[in-house]
């Protein structure tokens, strides 16, 4: 079977190992550098801290194959507790941790309510005073995203697949053909896993997709290396942001815009309103810390119902994309199935993407939410 991969960045590299590795001829088409768009700019939190169904098994099978490629090439899964509360006052959000806990647990997921005095023995680094409801995961971990990406196109070339670089592909969903500067070739079957610009790229082929690229904010600081050691990673649901120790020191990220941004022509700094706010929140919750370092924008994709959309489209066309910012901590499953998908299995009917028309009117929402 002869299958074209659009798209190189974690999910599309990782398809394609997993393809190739299944005896699949794969062709890996990446208009610019591996992890060199959405991947690159992710935040490397990695969890599997979820209370739907599908949601936890594909969280579970995440965590699992991060944790076996751990160690190979630059790529490490460090060990990191996942902190996720609300704030005196907030009891709408406090609720739905309490509700969301139980159903967590469940699914199998290590995570459990704890109180504020908990939190501050084992986590002193942090402030937690204004803490209303808390839990904790177990079976987390945080990476520099890039170094996943690098590796498993590493991976997929040693297994047989061509990936190519700095090709970008424009593909005829009829006749199932990937057009290039060098020419047009045929696929049995054809993976459009190219993130934000895949809205645009299948519409270009007269197909409509119900996704919208929108675009995150985060930034990296200084922080001392003994404190960083007990730091977790944490999500503050009231204020929307989160913070996780990065090799850098800590980085932090939240800045939704609830507007749907051009793929093509987009702000790839942050913005100073967004350093200024997260400046102030760090240091309320951390105390001292470092200067900033550096700090970015980066795009994530919605759907009308906060799934992906994940399967075959039309005879020999596949999509995997709509991750609502949870794209890179479930890449290594996600792709999985898509790969799954690809020969003829349907691992995650939830994420069947003919279950939209391609015309729905839907808001975006920032994909961490607590609600």
């Amino acid at each position: 079977m002869k299958v074209a991969v659009v798209g190189g960045g974690a999910i599309g590299v990782t398809a394609a190992y997993d393809l190739a590795e299944r005896d699949a001829e794969v062709v890996v088409y990446e208009k610019g550098e591996i992890a060199g768009e959405s991947t690159g700019r992710a935040a490397g939190v990695l969890y599997d801290a979820f209370a739907a169904p599908e949601d936890a098994r594909v969280g579970d099978r995440a965590i699992e194959r991060f944790r076996e490629f751990s160690g190979e090439g630059d790529f490490e899964f460090r060990e990191t507790p996942y902190v996720l509360f609300a704030r005196d006052g907030d009891e709408k959000r406090a609720d739905a941790i309490r509700e969301q806990v139980p159903r967590m647990q469940d699914e199998g997921r290590d995570v459990a309510l704890v109180d504020p005095d908990e939190l501050r023995e084992r986590f002193p680094t942090v402030e937690w005073d204004d803490v209303g409801v808390a839990a904790v995961a177990e079976n987390t971990g945080c990476t520099v995203p890039a170094t996943y990406a690098e590796l498993l196109a590493e991976k997929a070339s040693e297994a047989g697949a061509d990936v190519r670089t700095g090709t970008e592909a424009r593909l005829d969903a009829e006749s199932l053909e990937i057009e290039t500067d060098e020419g047009t070739e045929s696929f049995d079957a054809i993976l459009v896993a190219a993130g934000a610009h895949t809205k645009r790229l299948l519409a270009e082929t007269g197909i409509q997709v119900a996704l919208k690229p929108y675009r995150v904010q985060a930034l990296t600081a200084g922080f001392d290396d003994d404190r960083r050691d007990d730091l977790p990673m944490a999500y503050d649901a009231t204020a929307g942001y989160y913070l996780r120790p990065h090799p850098d020191g800590l980085l932090a990220g939240d800045g939704t815009e609830e507007v749907e941004s051009d793929p093509d022509d987009w702000k790839r700094d942050a913005d100073s309103e967004f350093v200024d706010v997260t400046r102030e929140r760090l240091g309320h919750r951390l105390g001292e810390f470092g200067a900033v370092r550096e700090a970015w924008a980066g795009l994530c994709v919605a759907t009308p119902d906060r799934d992906p959309l994940l399967g075959e489209l039309r005879e020999g066309l596949f999509v995997a994309a709509g991750w609502q910012g949870h794209g890179f901590m479930r890449a290594p499953a996600l792709a999985e199935a898509a790969a799954e998908s690809v020969l003829g299995e349907d691992p995650i009917p939830e994420f069947d993407p003919t279950r939209f028309d391609g015309d729905e009117e839907f808001d975006i929402v920032e994909g961490m939410a607590v609600e």
